[in-house]
């Protein structure tokens, strides 16, 4: 085959659809040593094995600066977040183990979608790699409980693309210390053992048993040369002033390879400070309208999905509406059949009353009937003339005492009048002195005296403020101001998710095994402890997190002990009334007197099954009195 090596590349990357070809290369080993594919050499001139079939490895040889603006397509950051994903799982870009817990709950919204409890139940990530093998063993932590925390943070991302999901990923992870360092093992003039790093920012000399910070780093635009000699580097800087640094690698091959990185990422360093190539500014655009196509779709389905929910909650609504008058009508049913059976009941009762009636009736004629003949006997017998007049003396006498008797009722009756009219006039007092008590600013001291309420009590009034976006595509002007803004809302979004992170970090920290930390652990933490390690690109910001707490007691206690005092009142007035019921309330020996099968002189009679009443027919004294306790006289 006399395919070179961009013909090769070229096919790939035809297939995938993938335009940003620069970030990417065809990467193969040798010797334990890994080597790039030239793109103006054959394939087969390439020192390969000469063994079917040749293994090529599509990579990206090159990292961004900043991934949401140099990352076009969305092939390209589907490339970049798997390959950074592998990275990490395996542990050749060190992550610490809060924004490990993150990473994984958007690699999971990137594969899964929103997050829906009845789908994504327990144990559905029970088969996913999605965190290193050094955290899960650093806690005391079980599967579930690691589950529990990213699926906590998986609700969160709802309403999130895959695509948007992906770079989020890859905006976290440009921020590791790792990230995008290929690391090489160098010996100084001295022969220390050194390792250099080469990234899209510069070269980086480190020390071996720390790759997080680097000793000594030499940006892109402070190189002015880059060279080797045999297995002899050399780094001059722009600064004449500053020595020239020298060092040695192991092998030619490494050399090669250090200078084709450094030529590639200083390339890309500089190709990123000038304008954009047509073809770029046409990807741009392409994805601009892509971007939007994709938004609008999602705002249409959005949009449908709620229109769906509402007719759902409607049918729902309805449904119960539904229910409910059912419920109703047959309660209305069950009401009607009772009210039929009441009425049945009542005219049965009615029939019988009207026999009773009648029975009544016949009775009272036959009464008569039989006190006629009785009259009529009592004519024609002399005895029982003097009989009955000897009955009507006693009768007489007996008026006479119960005229003695009334006359003393009477004046009971008086006295108890004048006993309730001072017991209302008391009653009436009580209550105009609870209605004072009630409605004075402060009160006796019934409990012990609250604590005073506080003097003012704050309100909250939250507006929410409308905003309107109109975008137009030739304002430039506009398009900036839209950029800074998007910026300072990322800037809030970081901040909120640095906050997250501080909390997460702090729960699992009491679960940590410190025998089981790494040396990048210890390095991670010491440089976190003095504040060393702060971001690349800033996209995780620390944001000191500022709680108050304010103590309400004392105004609880006021409103409860204000509480207890209006109850304590309204048991005073409750007892109040009672003791001038019973007091004014007449003893049953005094009732006994006045019962209806008892025999009543023609001038008093019993008014009523009610309440006893003495009716005087005395034109002196015309008027009723009423014995029942509480009620007025007339």
């Amino acid at each position: 085959m006399k395919w070179k090596g961009k013909d090769l590349f070229d096919l790939v990357c035809r297939t995938l659809g993938l335009r940003e070809t620069w970030f990417f290369g065809l990467q193969y080993t040798i010797k334990d040593t890994v080597a790039w594919l030239k793109m103006d050499k054959k394939v087969l001139d390439h020192d390969v094995s000469k063994e079917e079939p040749v293994t090529f490895h599509f990579l990206a040889k090159f990292y961004p600066e900043n991934a949401e603006e140099e990352l076009v397509q969305e092939i390209t950051q589907h490339l970049f977040f798997l390959q950074v994903k592998k990275q990490i799982l395996d542990e050749k870009i060190y992550c610490p183990p809060e924004a490990s817990v993150l990473l994984a709950s958007y690699a999971v919204q990137a594969k899964y979608g929103d997050y829906d409890p009845s789908v994504h139940k327990r144990g559905f990530l029970a088969q996913e790699e999605l965190l290193p093998k050094r955290v899960i063993n650093l806690y005391q932590m079980t599967p579930e409980m690691w589950e529990e925390r990213i699926t906590a943070w998986y609700a969160e991302h709802r309403g999130r693309a895959r695509d948007e999901a992906e770079m989020e990923y890859l905006k976290i992870a440009q921020d590791l210390e790792m990230y995008g360092v290929n690391y090489f093992a160098i010996r100084n003039k001295k022969g220390t053992e050194l390792l250099l790093g080469v990234d899209a920012l510069g070269l980086h000399i480190y020390d071996p048993e720390n790759r997080l910070t680097p000793k000594i780093s030499f940006p892109w635009n402070e190189i002015r040369n880059i060279s080797y000699s045999d297995k002899e580097f050399t780094i001059k800087p722009l600064d004449k002033k500053i020595d020239v640094f020298k060092f040695n690698s192991s092998k030619l091959r490494v050399n090669k390879l250090i200078l084709q990185l450094c030529i590639g990422n200083h390339d890309l360093f500089m190709r990123r400070r000038k304008a954009d190539s047509l073809e770029v500014q046409q990807m741009k655009a392409q994805a601009r309208e892509e971007k939007a196509r994709k938004q609008m779709e999602r705002q249409r389905l959005a949009r449908e999905k709620q229109m769906r929910e509402e007719a759902e909650r409607t049918r729902d609504e309805l449904e119960r509406r539904l229910l409910q008058m059912k419920e109703e009508a047959s309660m209305a049913n069950e009401a009607l059949m009772r009210s039929e059976e009441t009425a049945d009941l009542l005219a049965e009762k009615a029939q019988i009353t009207e026999e009773e009636a009648k029975l009544l009736a016949q009775k009272a004629a036959e009464a008569e009937q039989e006190m006629q003949r009785i009259k009529a006997t009592a004519i024609r017998t002399e005895e029982e003339k003097r009989l009955m007049e000897q009955k009507v003396l006693e009768a007489e006498v007996l008026a006479l005492k119960m005229a003695e008797e009334s006359e003393r009722r009477a004046k009971e009756a008086d006295q108890l009048k004048q006993d309730l009219q001072e017991a209302r006039e008391a009653e009436r007092r009580a209550k105009q002195k609870l209605l004072e008590i009630t409605t004075k600013p402060t009160y006796p001291p019934m409990n012990p005296i609250p604590a005073p309420l506080p003097p003012d009590l704050p309100s909250f009034n939250l507006i929410g403020d409308t905003l309107s976006f109109d975008f137009k595509d030739t304002d430039m002007k506009r398009l900036s101001m839209e950029i800074e803004k998007e910026k300072v809302e990322y800037m809030e979004k970081s901040k909120h998710l640095q906050e997250q992170l501080s909390e997460l970090k702090t729960e699992i920290e009491a679960l940590k095994l410190k025998e089981r930390e790494t040396a990048l652990d210890i390095l991670h933490n010491e440089n976190s402890d003095r504040g060393g390690t702060s971001s690349k690109h800033n996209t995780i910001k620390k944001v000191p997190d500022r709680s108050s707490s304010a103590d309400q007691n004392s105004l609880s206690k006021h409103f409860a002990n204000a509480c207890g005092i209006v109850d304590i009142t309204g048991y005073v007035l409750f007892f109040f009334i009672l003791f001038c019921w019973f007091s004014l309330k007449p003893k049953a020996e005094d009732l006994s007197a006045f019962e209806p099968s008892k025999q009543v002189p023609p001038r008093y009679s019993v008014c009523g099954d009610g309440p006893v009443i003495l009716c005087d027919t005395n034109p002196c004294m015309s008027s009723c009195l009423s014995l029942s306790p509480g009620a007025p006289s007339s």
